[in-house]
């Protein structure tokens, strides 16, 4: 019974944090047809996300001295880099159009194990691949000569390669050596053999703080948000022809689009398991699709959507088929048996692209 009611728990949490990841380019975009700079809006999101945070970060303060290598890569990589893309991306094409194209980072992910690291790839993955591109011209028409803006459609897909950078220095460089203690690899069989220690894996909750943090300040630098125009918060904007405050966007954006989504997107896959959190992590570009269409106006042709749930499909193939290293950057730690969407409970790293941590690394 009980194991039924987490069950179902988690799979309403996980939807809750798809709805939510799914919401933050609708909230944003109005705020960029206001005014505001698309990376000034992403500078108020992960620095607001930020602020919220800074409790878990204190309590966490341990991972700076322990990995600060994750941290690094997560706030640069899957914090700064994809939202910056993402939200630029948005100013100049569909919202739905936008995250399909970052649905491709499981396809490029496949591309640097086969190419750049010579390793295998099932041959279900490689089916996975050919299904999302398949499905990603029909997206973008490409019968049609890119009815969509090609600079926009480039930083689509610079959000996704931000996923795969991510994905690539965790691999390499943020788990950390193996070392005595608690860690719940323990007296298992690990790289050094039989009986050897491994090194307790990170909070993800932690880890997604310092992200914030991190992204924060190497957007300041990028964003100077001291030239915002300010005076656009205090004002309304403009969604599918009806007034709403730009305040309450911003809140939208950052306590619903991140924090909440964040968090129980953390707390869902500790109740699933990664496949079924993978197949609703899935829904959030549908439901981004789905909220742009009636909030913005944003139609998107039958061939688009036929062409969204191939891409969909392939993904998911791509994700769960992928080869995947033994131990992922974001494991499970004491209190936190799961991880955030996008990444396996056993603390293997997901090429899923969907937004938690992306998406879901850094779901836009």
């Amino acid at each position: 019974m009980h194991a039924t009611q987490g069950r179902s728990a988690g799979l309403g949490l996980a939807l809750v944090s798809a709805f939510a990841f799914g919401g933050s380019g609708v909230a944003a975009k109005p705020l960029i047809e206001a005014g505001l700079d698309p990376l000034h809006v992403v500078w108020l999101r992960v620095a607001g996300a930020a602020l919220v945070m800074l409790p878990v970060a204190w309590r966490h303060r341990n991972l700076v001295r322990e990995r600060p290598a994750l941290l690094a890569g997560f706030g640069l990589f899957a914090v700064a880099g994809v939202q910056a893309c993402y939200f630029a991306a948005i100013s100049r094409i569909p919202v739905g159009v936008a995250l399909l194209v970052e649905y491709l980072a499981p396809a490029l992910v496949l591309g640097w194990v086969r190419f750049v690291q010579r390793g295998a790839v099932p041959q279900a993955a490689a089916v996975g691949v050919v299904l999302a591109v398949g499905g990603l011209a029909c997206v973008v028409e490409v019968w049609a000569g890119l009815g969509f803006d090609a600079f926009g459609l480039l930083l689509a897909l610079g959000a996704a390669c931000c996923q795969v950078g991510y994905f690539v220095l965790s691999d390499h460089g943020g788990q950390g050596s193996d070392k005595g203690g608690q860690g719940s690899g323990q007296g298992s069989q690990g790289a050094d053999g039989p009986g050897a220690e491994r090194a307790e894996p990170p909070h993800p909750v932690g880890v997604i703080a310092y992200g914030l943090l991190g992204g924060a300040v190497v957007l300041t630098v990028v964003a100077r948000p001291w030239g915002m125009d300010w005076g656009v918060l205090g004002a309304s904007a403009a969604m599918n022809g009806h007034a709403v405050p730009a305040w309450l966007l911003l809140g939208w954006i950052v306590l619903l689009a991140t924090v909440l989504a964040y968090l129980t997107g953390v707390v869902s896959v500790r109740l699933l398991s990664p496949q079924v959190a993978g197949v609703v992590a899935c829904l959030e570009a549908v439901i981004a699709t789905v909220l742009a269409w009636v909030l913005l106006g944003e139609h998107l042709s039958a061939p688009q959507l036929v062409g969204g749930t191939v891409v969909l499909a392939g993904a998911f193939i791509a994700q769960s088929s992928a080869p995947r290293p033994p131990s992922g950057p974001v494991a499970s730690g004491p209190g936190a048996p799961g991880l955030p969407d996008g990444e396996c409970a056993d603390g293997d790293v997901s090429t899923g692209a969907g937004g938690g941590f992306s998406g879901r690394p850094a779901a836009p």
